[in-house]
C-alpha cells in the first residue's frame, strides 16, 4: 500500500469533548491543591498505571491524605483506578485533559477591532 492509502485508513483523532460548566468547575477545583496536582503529575509521568505505594514513596503526605487526595482525582473523572486484591494502581483517563486544555485555549484573547460607531 502507499503511504496516501496508510494515512487515509486511519482515523482522524477525535475532538476532545466539550465540557458542561459544572463539569469543568469541578476539574478545576480538583486540580486547585498543589498536592493533587503533584499527584497527578506523577501518574502522568509514570508511563503505567501508577501503584498507590509507589506514590505514596513518592509524596511527603500521609496515608490517609493520599487516600483524600486519590478519591478527589477520581471524583473529578480525571484519574481511573484499578483494584487487584488489595492492590490499586491510578491512571489518567483519556481525553479530559485534553478536553480540558481545548476549553481553557478557547478562552485566549481575541484582538480588539475598532469600537463600534468608531471610523476605521
Amino acid at each position: 500500500m502507499t503511504a496516501a492509502v496508510l494515512r487515509n485508513s486511519q482515523p482522524a483523532p477525535a475532538k476532545p469533548a466539550r465540557l458542561t460548566r459544572a463539569r469543568r468547575t469541578v476539574l478545576l477545583k480538583a486540580l486547585a491543591d498543589p498536592r493533587r496536582f503533584e499527584l497527578l503529575e506523577k501518574i502522568a509521568r509514570a508511563g503505567c498505571p501508577l501503584g498507590c505505594a509507589q506514590a505514596r514513596a513518592a509524596l511527603p503526605i500521609s496515608a490517609a491524605t493520599l487516600s483524600h487526595h486519590i478519591k478527589e482525582l477520581e471524583t473529578a473523572g480525571l484519574i481511573s483506578i484499578r483494584r487487584e486484591g488489595k492492590f490499586h494502581f491510578m491512571s489518567l483517563r483519556p481525553g479530559v485533559l485534553e478536553s480540558l486544555a481545548s476549553t481553557l485555549s478557547a478562552l485566549e484573547q481575541v484582538p480588539c477591532g475598532p469600537a463600534e460607531g468608531q471610523p476605521r
